[in-house]
């Protein structure tokens, strides 16, 4: 074994093409120990598995994030608000949550309301990589390399919260961008 990678334990949520694309790009660069997967059907998970994308299939979620480095919610936006509400009170100290939701403005109304005081954990982010196929097999540890991804930091991100992030996003090859969570939205809806 070399050096320590940069996150232990990644949690994602959906593991289909964003977060199981996440999870290989930093496989493939060494930088997460162990990734715990949780998502809708236990048919994804299990072809996650088989895909190398995940090491395991989460049980509960509450315990795998507490000592969790990072957690990806990378479902559709809709089902974001019930993840965070089930997190929120197993979040470990040092565990950073972001998110892959291509809106802003409602995701991080969400989070405000079910993370509260800890809502300095969760830095939103919108990666810019889609593609036409989607669920675990379209996955494929290059697809954020050259891609914009998209960060919009809250105030109360700790300055450390968002280069960690930036860093994961940096290991996939991503290019990073940031915004405000305003800014971002205005600038989407115009696409």
């Amino acid at each position: 074994m070399g050096e320590q990678p940069e996150f232990g334990k990644l949690v994602i949520f959906g593991v289909g093409l964003v977060g199981g694309s996440f999870a290989l790009a930093l496989k493939a660069v060494g930088q997460v120990g162990e990734v715990v997967g949780f998502g809708r059907s236990l048919g994804s998970l299990s072809q996650a598995i088989d895909l190398g994308i995940i090491d395991r299939v989460g049980a509960n979620a509450g315990a795998e994030v507490a000592d969790a480095d990072l957690v990806l919610i990378a479902t559709p936006v809709a089902q974001m608000p019930e993840i965070m509400e089930r997190i929120a009170p197993y979040l470990g100290d040092e565990t950073l949550v972001t998110d892959g939701g291509s809106t802003k403005g409602d995701v991080v109304e969400a989070a405000r309301a079910h993370f509260g005081s800890r809502i300095g954990q969760f830095v939103p982010g919108h990666p810019i990589a889609g593609a036409e196929n989607s669920g675990p097999a379209a996955a494929h540890a290059g697809l954020y390399r050259e891609k914009k991804v998209v960060l919009t930091p809250l105030p109360e991100n700790a300055v450390l919260a968002v280069a960690k992030l930036r860093s994961a996003w940096e290991w996939c090859g991503a290019q990073v961008h940031e915004l405000s969570p305003g800014e971002h939205d205005r600038v989407f809806a115009a696409v």
